[in-house]
């Protein structure tokens, strides 16, 4: 059951939101009361999206953008408006070995869930649209939890979600002192519409290797990530929350 907060009056944009994980934060913000806006990049995704969450109104706006384009979040941003909470959620996988991964591979990756992240911080930042009269600004940032041990064949996974710790640790640094704070989330083993797809032993074989024996649902991170975003997480910052059943340990 999801944890209920009131963020009614507040504005979110949650990239990456019309799937998975992204969808899942989205939604428990507008049952939450908030104004969402959703960006991703794929158009059916988006408007599969819209449909499903059509109930909601006027509270959800939807904006295809490529968030490796700068441009692209720049006038995104400067549409979307003043925001309260930033959860840079989208993200994309290219695994392969070492050995196996090409230039593009790693460049892809790094674009999209590296680079990406920091052309929709910096387009809000630049022009002003987090709430000036706010000292709740929130950044959440999506990393994993394989980028606090490694993963075999997820060379350019690894390092962005690497490179996300240190943008958030960085973040909370620099703009605590001007009413922000900036965290991250580690997600373990989720189960999402691609996992669903997996043989039912390998998911098992998965969750076998969580002390909870079970894999994560995607209102696991939702949870989390409104919690970081709420007033009662006011004085967490800098911070990087494994979700993870205890996978790290």
């Amino acid at each position: 059951m999801a944890t209920k907060f009131d963020f009614s009056n507040k504005s979110v944009v949650v990239t990456g939101g019309a799937q998975g994980i992204g969808w899942a934060i989205s939604k428990q913000f507008l049952e939450s009361g908030a104004n969402v806006s959703l960006w991703d990049y794929n158009e059916e995704t988006l408007a599969s999206a819209q449909s499903e969450l059509s109930n909601f109104g006027s509270q959800l706006r939807t904006h295809k953008v490529d968030v490796t384009d700068w441009q692209s979040t720049f006038d995104t941003a400067q549409q979307t408006g003043a925001i309260d909470i930033l959860v840079n959620n989208a993200g994309i996988t290219r695994d392969k070995s070492f050995g196996k991964m090409t230039h593009e591979d790693f460049r892809a990756v790094i674009d999209t869930n590296l680079t990406g992240l920091f052309n929709v911080t910096k387009a809000f930042l630049d022009q002003k649209l987090f709430n000036q009269e706010s000292k709740q600004n929130r950044i959440i940032n999506m990393s994993s939890v394989v980028a606090l041990y490694g993963n075999f064949g997820q060379t350019n996974y690894v390092a962005a979600k690497a490179g996300v710790i240190g943008l958030t640790k960085t973040w909370a640094k620099e703009l605590g002192r001007k009413g922000f704070t900036s965290n991250a989330i580690a997600p373990g083993f989720i189960e999402t519409k691609m996992t669903a797809a997996m043989p039912a032993e390998v998911l098992e074989a998965m969750a076998q290797k969580v002390p909870v024996q079970r894999m994560g649902k995607v209102d696991d991170i939702a949870n989390t990530c409104l919690f970081l975003s709420s007033e009662e997480a006011s004085y967490i910052n800098g911070t990087v929350i494994s979700v993870d059943g205890g996978v790290t340990l």
